[in-house]
């Protein structure tokens, strides 16, 4: 049985407030920590201000917020000033993957902390193993990598460095509960995680496929969208083996794993890609060609989407458990 927390006297931190670091702000503050979040960057601040304000309303119209939307902006302190850290039990690094960058903020993270204060990071590039050398009390540092929408998704990867204490970890892990995760553990550091992992397989088999003229990126999206996007929210992998019958994955593990890629090249399609700075909906310009209105229309509906899907996944995990 987990103990009992009363996270609402658990000051938490985040520093980074670009999409993903506001998305975590916004989770935190749901969940019922007070939230000092810091802008590290210069004119990032205004700009976290208004997409905090869309993700709280956001959160408002999906049904997740037990108060008014004013009660969290007054549990919410933003500011470009890391001495507003200073009684956080638990802060939560989100700047851009380059260690440099990332040194410089745990500098300024620790000179305002207290030596037990327990420092994370959302990284999904850098092993954690690396960073929690830039910090003092290495003990105390971890990975937390959330999924966005942060206050919306369930998932959650945990992850302990090489020296990474059990009790931080531990207690970072019964706080994901409470934040209305469903978190996995990682008990070593692995390049990637296991959700890139997975994730990374399936986008280099996928680019092999187009790259050799197998089929075109719509029929490929769909037949991903409609076979493992029809069951994913509901089972993991392993269930779905066993749901499925599992000797006849020996029989095509066997025939089919030959023929699967094992290139370690970036495809060249991605390679233009980044090179003729194309940013996807973002810029209504990307893998598929969009009109600024369908990209809008797109992210309005991905918005939507993600509040069903949050919805039922919970009620079915529910079921489930049962």
């Amino acid at each position: 049985m987990r103990k009992p927390m009363d996270i609402s006297e658990i000051e938490t931190g985040v520093v980074g407030l670009g999409m993903m670091g506001s998305s975590i702000a916004v989770a935190l503050c749901i969940a019922g920590h007070p939230v000092k979040a810091v802008a590290p960057v210069k004119n990032e601040l205004e700009n976290a201000k208004k997409t905090i304000a869309q993700l709280l309303q956001h959160a408002a119209d999906s049904g997740l917020l037990q108060h008014s939307k004013p009660h969290y902006w007054k549990r919410m302190t933003l500011s470009e000033d890391y001495s507003i850290l200073q009684n956080c039990r638990l802060v939560q690094e989100c700047v851009i993957e380059d260690k440099n960058a990332k040194a410089r903020v745990y500098q300024k993270i620790v000179d305002q902390t207290k030596r037990d204060t327990v420092i994370s990071s959302n990284t999904s590039a850098i092993p954690v193993s690396i960073l929690q050398d830039m910090v003092p009390e290495p003990g105390r540092f971890l990975g937390i990598h959330w999924a966005e929408p942060a206050y919306m998704t369930r998932f959650m990867e945990i992850t302990k460095g090489e020296k990474t204490a059990d009790s931080h970890a531990k207690w970072v892990y019964e706080l994901a509960h409470l934040w209305g995760k469903e978190p996995t553990f990682l008990q070593k550091d692995i390049r990637g995680f296991v959700t890139n992992r997975l994730m990374y397989a399936v986008y280099r088999e996928i680019f092999h496929l187009i790259e050799s003229g197998e089929t075109s990126i719509e029929d490929a999206d769909k037949a991903f969208r409609y076979d493992a996007g029809s069951w994913m929210t509901f089972m993991g992998i392993f269930e779905r083996m066993d749901q499925m019958g599992l000797s006849d994955f020996r029989e095509t593990f066997h025939r089919v794993f030959p023929k699967l890629s094992n290139t370690s090249r970036v495809p060249e399609m991605m390679q233009e890609m980044v090179a003729g700075k194309v940013r996807g909906v973002q810029q209504a310009r990307g893998l598929y060609a969009y009109s600024p209105e369908e990209a809008r229309a797109w992210e309005n509906a991905f918005a939507k989407f993600n509040k069903e899907i949050y919805h039922l996944a919970d009620n079915y995990q529910k079921i489930k458990n049962e």
